[in-house]
């Protein structure tokens, strides 16, 4: 049977966990970090495949977004406990708040300085915890997460306080929205249709990890986090056990 080999990029929380959960189960695979000059893409491109994480043995492959789905096609059974709907809300909620504390914290210095492996900032990694939960609720009242949602850059203009507002505005609008009258049985992804609670657990777990990111970089810069994230606003997520991947190097 031929190898797995998993597709990523540094930072991206999706693709830690779907490293780490092969890992966990003893499963080997060839590492390819789609940044790096020699990456082997020649695979992906063959099945037009634009984002990552992606699983592949063979010409067979799966996207590692959903835990579930990563599960069965490495033949693991994918029976494991999950929060409700109303706690994941919650959680989402704290992780929001979270993020626009610490983003009002980081050194205007480093704001727009690229983080490890990306072009991406702090400022736009913070304005990406607040894009994550925006496009859910999008796709919920009838539209579609696209890859476009989780591109988008911190505006031009924007500073720390502009992107706190975001988050607390993306915060309202779920607190606003929850319970809704109809919940959906599946949403609309990049990734295809999906049930409804894996893609809420999703964006749960997805801004968290970012959020621990942001929460990381403020301790490397030496500044102590305004209301650190607590056991109970990650508690019974899905969560990578590394903030960063051990492939990419956090410096202040």
């Amino acid at each position: 049977m031929d190898k797995i080999t998993v597709y990523w990029q540094p930072g991206c929380s999706s693709c830690l966990r779907a490293k780490e959960f092969l890992t966990a189960q003893g499963i080997d695979f060839v590492s390819v970090n789609v940044r790096a000059p020699d990456a082997a893409m020649e695979p992906l491109q063959r099945h037009g495949i634009k984002t990552v994480p992606i699983v592949m043995r063979g010409d067979a492959y799966v996207h590692g977004q959903d835990l579930d789905e990563l599960a069965r096609f490495a033949g693991v059974d994918p029976k494991r406990d999950k929060l409700p709907p109303d706690a994941l809300v919650r959680r989402i909620c704290s992780v929001l708040a979270a993020a626009a504390r610490f983003v009002g914290q980081m050194p205007d210095a480093r704001l727009r300085t690229p983080l490890p492996g990306r072009d991406r900032s702090a400022l736009d990694l913070a304005y990406h915890v607040g894009m994550i939960p925006l496009a859910f609720l999008e796709a919920v009242r009838g539209g579609e997460i696209t890859f476009a949602h989780f591109e988008r850059r911190a505006p031009d203009g924007a500073d720390a306080s502009s992107v706190a507002r975001v988050l607390g505005d993306v915060a309202a609008d779920l607190a606003r929205w929850w319970p809704p009258a109809d919940t959906p049985a599946s949403v609309k992804t990049y990734y295809g249709t999906q049930p409804f609670h894996g893609v809420l657990e999703r964006t749960a777990w997805h801004a968290a990890q970012h959020t621990r990111q942001l929460q990381q970089l403020l301790v490397a810069l030496a500044v102590k986090p305004n209301g650190p994230l607590k056991d109970a606003d990650l508690a019974g997520l899905p969560l990578p056990a590394e903030v960063y991947d051990d492939e990419v190097k956090l410096r202040a």
